[in-house]
């Protein structure tokens, strides 16, 4: 069964788009290579039918191969975001959003990157999460309610930064 996966255009930071080529050079230049020599040694021990240090690394090469395709699908249609566009007037890619939750009046900054940049330790959630969602076009000072899989949060948008400002 062959499968079809659907790209849409990808809006990306320069520096998102820098480290999936980077990703992509690290697989395709240093693992790679070090798969197909491991497979290279195996073959030589003989017999592949019950080599598993064979079978282990047909695995792990197929498995790299698959995350070079999709980084280079996703580089494919990858656009970089012209910073000076953007404006700091509303929410949109690239805003870092300081909010303060209503339930509790905890305070969190979140920058709405795109799903390839997501990361919540450096404190990056994907323009498809539901809080993103519920962010996205508003102003300082609006009230949004976002629902997530704990419930329903009610924020505040306090303040509204580019994220290279």
């Amino acid at each position: 069964m062959q499968r079809f996966l659907c790209f849409a255009m990808e809006y990306m930071s320069q520096e998102g788009y820098d480290k999936l080529v980077a990703e992509l050079h690290q697989l395709e230049s240093v693992e790679l290579p070090q798969v197909r020599e491991a497979i290279a040694e195996a073959r030589d021990k003989g017999d592949l039918s019950e080599n598993f240090e064979y079978h282990a690394a047909k695995r792990e090469q197929a498995r790299l191969l698959g995350r070079i395709r999709f980084k280079q699908r996703v580089l494919a249609h990858a656009r970089v975001i012209d910073m000076s566009r953007l404006s700091s007037d509303s929410v949109q890619l690239l805003s870092k959003v300081e909010m303060t939750n209503l339930a509790n009046n905890a305070r969190m900054t979140y920058t709405i990157a795109s799903p390839h940049e997501a990361n919540l330790r450096e404190g990056k959630i994907s323009i498809k999460s539901p809080i993103a969602q519920a962010l996205l076009n508003k102003k300082v000072g609006d009230i949004v309610e976002a629902t997530v899989p704990a419930g329903k949060l009610r924020l505040r948008i306090e303040s509204i930064h580019l994220l290279e400002e």
